[in-house]
């Protein structure tokens, strides 16, 4: 067995990484009515996991915190972990996250990005995608993302993508600045230098000058239209648009068991990418 794989091995055991599936629901304790839920689903591909999902509240500085997030790994399962180890504190250890909350995610996200490339040795080739979620007090949501992984907000039963997709298509002409090319075979996605199929991820050492990581950020006030957000990884998108995954939830009353019903239902449109989700109920 390899190295890595011994490696995997022990952290299951020890629940650092999800083995077959994982799931779990949480609320917050200033409104009983705001919950979340997660589900996380090995792909069909002969590989281990690389999907993780973050979900918590947390109490900062006579606040409240809900800090959510869906990492998905390409050739890595070490950079979706690191990352789910220390994005968050990185964000928060920003001074003016109170006063400039975008910058400062912004920010974060370099520096992140910036330790990983110094830990290759450690962490191995490969990348990660994206997407974060921060509650504030239950009124404001910042959503942050490099990759593909999406969020979308549902408002009176209506589906909003709240994150961008980085897809390489788009950024053609940064990328071609940066000094790489984006590939167009038949048959296949557009990739970056013949690789990779996102435009922004965290990590990928061999490819970072023609990559970004730059995040997309967004404010979104959460007001009593907002029925729930979705987190995921694209095994879910590839397979349903926005509404479709909007829809499929919307009659479900418990966060947890939304999230599962998603993914389940990604399974049934034969998604064979690892899936993670996490939802976040507000009624």
């Amino acid at each position: 067995m390899a190295g890595k794989e011994i490696l995997h091995k022990v952290k299951e055991k020890v629940c650092m990484v999800p083995s077959s599936s994982e799931t779990g629901k949480g609320k917050s304790k200033i409104d009983k009515h705001v919950t979340h839920g997660y589900h996380t689903i090995v792909g069909k591909a002969h590989h281990a996991m690389e999907d993780y999902a973050f979900a918590q509240f947390k109490e900062v500085d006579d606040n409240e915190l809900g800090l959510f997030a869906i990492f998905d790994g390409h050739l890595s399962q070490e950079i979706p972990d690191y990352l789910r180890s220390h994005l968050f504190d990185n964000i928060l250890n920003e001074p003016d996250f109170w006063t400039e909350p975008e910058s400062a995610i912004r920010r974060a996200y370099q520096v992140t990005d910036a330790k990983i490339l110094e830990k290759a040795v450690d962490l191995g080739k490969g990348g990660s995608t994206a997407v974060t979620a921060i509650l504030i007090n239950c009124q404001k949501l910042i959503v942050a993302n490099v990759g593909d992984s999406r969020a979308v907000i549902c408002k009176n039963g209506v589906a909003t993508q709240l994150s961008v997709d980085h897809e390489p298509s788009k950024e053609k002409e940064e990328i071609e600045n940066r000094g790489g090319f984006v590939s167009n075979f038949p048959g296949d996605v557009a990739r970056v230098d013949g690789q990779l199929a996102v435009a922004r991820a965290f990590g990928d050492k061999s490819l970072k000058r023609h990559l970004s990581s730059d995040p997309h950020v967004v404010v979104e006030d959460i007001d009593d239209d907002t029925d729930f957000v979705i987190l995921a990884s694209d095994g879910i998108w590839k397979v349903m648009s926005n509404q479709e995954a909007v829809d499929c939830i919307k009659g479900e009353k418990d966060a947890k068991s939304a999230a599962k019903r998603l993914n389940e239902e990604a399974i049934a449109r034969h998604s064979s990418d690892d899936i993670s989700c996490v939802v976040i109920k507000f009624k």
